[in-house]
């Protein structure tokens, strides 16, 4: 498994394309020192009025990552979504060593705006090891060219909001269509979803920022898969949402490096729905048919009154 974080470098992403109106993932996530153990970025917009959550997500871990010497790499990372980020404002990030032993290694982040401490994230690294190598069987789906790209249709009918908007020009997205057991799940209410992701952009040969971010993409359709028996993907539809969301907690384990800028397949399914909150699990999959990472957010998920 080693000698994998080494190919990561030298491996090509797939091509993407070169619309000027897309955005740079990697410059999105950047993060200025400010410290020793502290750093500096900026949020961007996701569900208005607040920041996506993934771009806060992503800095921490990044932030984090920074702080680890030794070639050790993200294996798992936990996180708590505190307070809705603004997205004009800059997020602090501070960066505290909770352990540096000879295989691993982890930190506590603090992420605060404005005084106020927004994400906590608990991250754990290792050095590359060779061991033992299994994993199930990747699920089946239709190559990303042949699945429907809701950014790409945003861009030509609503054409305003694609320009203001962050994400649909960050990242590359292609909905799977239905099968019948994903139809059948959502008409009872526990939802399952697959798409292909990955960042507009190339990304520069970097490991931990291909870890940061898979950890921004893997927040983007989770927890709105929750919401499938009640409405489609946001990109979509033009009126307002029917269900409130809202991540409340993020856990996320990387089992082998792969390119964020490279096609992922995401299988998500929602477990649960109790209290006001839903449960749903995740697998990032590369298209050669590697498992690289599993995903488990609850959100808060709740009906909006009807307008008046």
């Amino acid at each position: 498994m080693g000698a994998q974080y080494n190919q990561l470098a030298v491996a090509q992403p797939d091509a993407t394309s070169d619309r000027a109106d897309l955005l740079p993932l990697g410059e999105l996530l950047g993060l200025e020192a400010s410290g020793d153990s502290a750093f500096t970025g900026m949020p961007h917009m996701g569900r208005p009025p607040r920041a996506f959550g993934g771009v806060t997500l992503a800095q921490a871990l990044l932030a984090a990552g920074r702080t680890v010497d030794g070639g050790g790499q993200p294996h798992s990372l936990h996180a708590y979504f505190l307070r809705s980020v603004a997205p004009e404002a800059s997020v602090a990030y501070e960066v505290e060593r909770l352990r540096d032993g000879a295989s691993y290694a982890a930190r506590q982040v603090a992420a605060r705006q404005d005084g106020m401490t927004v994400l906590s994230l608990s991250a754990s690294f290792k050095k590359p090891e060779n061991a033992l190598d299994h994993q199930p069987e990747m699920p089946d789906a239709p190559a990303p060219d042949d699945c429907e790209a809701p950014y790409e249709a945003m861009a030509r009918e609503r054409p305003e909001r694609y320009a203001e908007s962050v994400i649909p020009r960050a990242v590359d997205l292609r909905l799977v269509e239905a099968d019948a057991d994903e139809l059948a799940a959502r008409a009872d209410g526990m939802s399952r979803r697959r798409c292909w992701l990955r960042a507009a952009r190339p990304l520069p040969d970097e490991p931990l920022l291909h870890t940061a971010a898979l950890a921004y993409l893997s927040d983007l359709t989770i927890s709105p898969t929750a919401a499938l028996p009640w409405e489609r993907h946001g990109a979509r539809s033009a009126r307002r949402s029917r269900v409130m969301l809202a991540s409340l907690d993020h856990a996320m384990w990387f089992h082998r490096p792969a390119r964020a800028d490279a096609w992922l397949l995401y299988a998500q399914h929602t477990t649960n729905l109790s209290d006001g909150r839903a449960m749903s699990r995740g697998e990032l999959w590369s298209q050669d048919g590697q498992l690289v990472a599993s995903v488990l957010q609850e959100a808060l998920i709740r009906h909006r009154p009807a307008a008046a």
